[in-house]
């Protein structure tokens, strides 16, 4: 039962990312990825009134609809900003601080791996 609140959630948060991105686009342009800047802010706000709600009372169906499901389908970067938060708040400096880099860069360059493999695999270019 807990997978279908997750889907749900999912489902419903990447409807949300996909709208959210889009009226951006339409309403300041393509030139930057402001729906991206403005889904991993928001999202990162409203992971944190979701957390500071639900997660003193433990695991539960609201909040794996909403944290796990409705906000990792919105945007995986709220959870990864909670991770930091955690890290931080039980003052694992070092921690916080390699996860932020390491997530950041591995993310990067497994993406630059993954378009390079795409191509010399004769994937479609980006933006073709």
């Amino acid at each position: 039962m807990n997978i279908l609140f997750v889907a749900i959630g999912g489902a419903c948060g990447a409807v949300l990312r996909y709208l959210s991105v889009g009226l951006a686009a339409r309403w300041l342009g393509v030139g930057f990825p402001y729906g991206t800047l403005f889904v991993n802010v928001a999202g990162s706000l409203l992971m944190g009134l979701l957390a500071a709600w639900l997660l003193p009372k433990g695991t539960t169906q609201t909040g794996l609809l909403l944290m796990t499901g409705m906000m990792g389908g919105f945007t995986t970067f709220s959870a990864f900003s909670l991770d930091v938060i955690v890290l931080v708040e039980r003052a694992r400096w070092e921690a916080a601080l390699l996860y932020i880099g390491a997530s950041v860069l591995l993310a990067v360059l497994a993406l630059t791996i993954g378009l390079m493999l795409g191509r010399a695999l004769g994937f479609e270019q980006i933006g073709s």
